[in-house]
């Protein structure tokens, strides 16, 4: 198709998308409605599911550094524990701002050949059997520009949501928070008392070590509508929100940077209408919760990239473009009902105490701890085809385990396999093979290596996510190889 796949915002998921996109070679433009990205986010960590992906496109380095440090604890509910033990090595916290990911996401979609555009601000969609046509404001005036495709990764308040005509679910209503970075002297910072209140949250972070006097100021209210987008942002409104939760006032002597956030919980019916989709907050918006908005949001992108590039260029098999919202609805639902659950443990907080202690004894059972960390970012697809050698496999759908292959080439890390973004098929059969697949020579990548008793199969269909699509167990299946193939390349 000669027009190109429009992707409204350029956040987390939209930038992420964008750089699948440009790896695969389709034609993107990302709309920013920001005229100035400022370096300063409300979002602090990366997380480890985060960081896999990065690994397998060759951008970990970017993001983590040797002087990256990590955030040591993980909390539901404001319950905190330590991270140790395996989650340390599976789950780990990068503190990474999220500023600083969209910036070097930013970079690479640019090098990857997309089109960025700031100052660029959607105001309406209308679709037809052969495309998207977007009606855009920007300080030049307005105009329209002709899609193939669009993605709304535009946050809670999606207009590529409510122009497409996508139906929501309404879960919770909304809240509604502030965040500040101010300077403050010692006297004034002495008076904070950070915690849980009758009417909400306040937290009070070191944002600068340079600077101690500066200081991050966070609240949270479960039940209040915040005002209005088109309302700026004061000084003003820090102070009096604070004051009603806290009841106190503070003195701020400057304030660096504010933003304002909160929507009411809602999980889009469908991700698709024709030939519009939704991702990340678009799609699901929820309370913060511990970085998970921004993985889901991430991984959103990650499942629908390769798939909207195999549909522009006219390889994607039949249902592949609908496999996105089955895929990822679930996860989705699971993101919401993680954030939702952990309401009650903090307010109303004469109520929740009970429940706090318990939770805090559940958390030091392994077994509790993992299950909640993992809640969202453990994902397996149910992806088993007709004749399937191993439709029960543990790895079915699940992401393909970091391991060591042994090749003729010598010794190969499997995220090191993925740099492409093209799908994998592993020969571990030890000599039997796979059948003839140069016919998808230019999508799917053939790597021999010697059986591999971590896997745990002797063939192993990849897909470009990472995600196991198919394997075999004993022996040659090359109908169902093929039959895989087919399914999930076209």
């Amino acid at each position: 198709m000669s027009d190109p796949i429009v992707i409204v915002g350029g956040g987390a998921a939209g930038l992420t998308l964008a750089c699948e996109l440009g790896l695969a070679g389709a034609a993107t433009v990302v709309l920013e409605r920001r005229s100035e990205l400022p370096e300063r986010s409300g979002g602090m960590l990366l997380n480890a599911h985060i960081a896999d992906f990065l690994r397998k496109r060759g951008l970990e380095e970017r993001f983590r550094t040797p002087d990256t440090p990590t955030w040591g604890r993980s909390h539901f509910g404001l319950v905190y524990r330590d991270i140790d033990g395996e989650l340390a090595d599976t789950d780990y916290d990068l503190i990474v701002p999220q500023w600083r990911s969209e910036q070097l996401l930013r970079e690479r979609a640019v090098e990857l050949g997309v089109e960025v555009r700031l100052g660029q601000e959607v105001i309406d969609i209308e679709q037809d059997p052969d495309g998207v046509t977007l009606t855009v404001v920007s300080p030049e005036g307005s105009g329209t520009l002709r899609a193939s495709y669009v993605v709304g990764c535009d946050g809670p308040r999606s207009v590529v949501a409510g122009a497409a005509g996508f139906e929501f679910d309404h879960l919770a209503p909304s809240y509604y928070g502030v965040i500040a970075d101010v300077v403050v002297d010692d006297e004034a910072q002495a008076l904070f008392r950070a915690g849980s209140y009758p009417s909400g949250q306040f937290g009070v972070l070191p944002v600068n070590p340079a600077d101690p006097t500066e200081v991050r100021l966070m609240t949270v209210e479960f039940y209040r509508e915040p005002p209005s987008d088109g309302e700026p942002l004061t000084a003003d409104e820090i102070r009096s929100t604070i004051e009603r939760i806290t009841g106190q006032a503070p003195d701020l002597r400057e304030v660096r940077w504010m933003t304002r956030y909160g929507s009411p919980t809602r999980l889009a019916r469908n991700y698709r209408v024709g030939r519009v989709f939704l991702a990340g907050d678009a799609a699901h918006p929820h309370p913060p919760s511990s970085g998970h908005g921004m993985n889901t949001a991430v991984h959103d992108a990650v499942n629908l990239g390769w798939k909207l590039a195999a549909a522009v260029r006219g390889r994607a098999p039949s249902g592949l473009l609908d496999s996105y919202h089955h895929e990822r609805h679930p996860v989705g639902r699971r993101a919401c009902r993680r954030a939702l659950a952990q309401i009650p443990l903090q307010t109303p907080l004469d109520r929740a105490a009970p429940l706090r202690e318990i939770f805090a004894e559940l958390l030091e059972l392994d077994v509790v701890n993992t299950f909640l960390s993992q809640y969202v970012t453990r994902v397996r697809y149910p992806l088993a085809v007709e004749g399937s050698a191993d439709p029960e496999h543990e790895l079915l759908g699940a992401v393909l385990p970091d391991t060591t292959l042994m090749t003729s080439a010598g010794a190969v890390a499997t995220p090191e396999l993925f740099r492409s973004g093209r799908g994998v098929v592993l020969d571990l059969s030890g000599g039997r093979g796979v059948p003839d697949l140069s016919a998808w020579a230019d999508r799917l990548d053939v790597v021999v290596a010697e059986p591999c008793k971590e896997l745990g199969a002797d063939a192993v269909l990849v897909r470009p996510d990472g995600h196991v699509a198919w394997l075999g167990t004993d022996g040659a299946h090359h109908d169902g190889l093929l039959a895989a193939v087919r399914t999930w390349f076209g």
